[in-house]
């Protein structure tokens, strides 16, 4: 397992689902974490899980003053920032382009897209004063291809895709470590609400046929260490059977 000890990760969306277990695997792995989510009382039960190496630290990542307080808040509770995972996101409106809420669908892209920006931006001042850092960002495959009643989630988690392009194209070569990870499906409370929608294939999937969430959380920590550089400025997918065997899942 990737040794994280004396490292410090802000991870977005650490409620529950990937963000939860991510928050989990890495303070296993020895990292400090500081817990980012909109929902105070669920990140506070799960800072108070973990221990002393996590901090609860409620936020709305759709305002950049927000994040960029998270990210001080952590500086001042670890002492700095090496690890950055975007990883919050909503599904909400499922509804096609023709009858979506004009103002839900901006929303979505608040959070699923602005929310990512906002993070890098706010962690990048820190990490450049330290040397460098790690930028991880959870995408989809609705970011390469159309989905019926997505249109606000693959925009935006397309253009979280190329934000990481962009990031290590700047980047790269100044210590900024910048990754996507695709996960699939994944059996989380998203694919409940998907479920539910019933519009759309992915909606028709069987609940057997989704990953559990500590998957995602376990490639999320091997993309961290040194194995994973060749991938830099790339997204990783676990569909792809050479990935999981490199994660160590089966």
């Amino acid at each position: 397992m990737t040794d994280l000890t004396g490292k410090t990760a802000l991870i977005t969306g650490a409620s529950r689902g990937i963000g939860a277990e991510a928050a989990r695997a890495f303070a296993d792995a020895g990292a400090n974490v500081a817990l980012v989510a909109r929902s105070a009382d669920s990140i506070a039960d799960l800072a108070g899980d973990i221990g002393s190496r996590a901090v609860a630290i409620p936020c709305d990542i759709s305002r950049f003053w927000e994040m960029e307080q998270a990210v001080e808040n952590c500086v001042t509770a670890f002492g700095g920032l090496d690890i950055l995972v975007n990883n919050a996101g909503v599904i909400d409106p499922i509804s096609r382009i023709e009858e979506v809420d004009p103002e839900a669908w901006g929303q979505a892209i608040d959070i699923n897209l602005k929310g990512v920006f906002h993070g890098i931006r706010a962690a990048l001042p820190v990490m450049q004063h330290a040397g460098g850092g790690t930028i991880l960002t959870v995408s989809s495959g609705a970011a390469h291809g159309p989905v019926e009643a997505w249109s606000h989630y693959c925009a935006s988690k397309a253009g979280a895709a190329m934000l990481t392009m962009c990031l290590h194209k700047e980047m790269g070569e100044k210590g900024i470590r910048a990754m996507g990870l695709s996960p699939g499906t994944v059996a989380t409370q998203m694919q409940k609400e998907i479920k539910a929608s019933g519009i759309n294939p992915v909606s028709q999937l069987d609940w057997s046929e989704h990953i559990p969430a500590d998957w995602p959380a376990r490639a999320l920590l091997w993309m961290c260490g040194p194995e994973a550089d060749g991938f830099a400025g790339s997204e990783i997918s676990l569909r792809d059977e050479s990935i999981r065997q490199k994660v160590g899942l089966t």
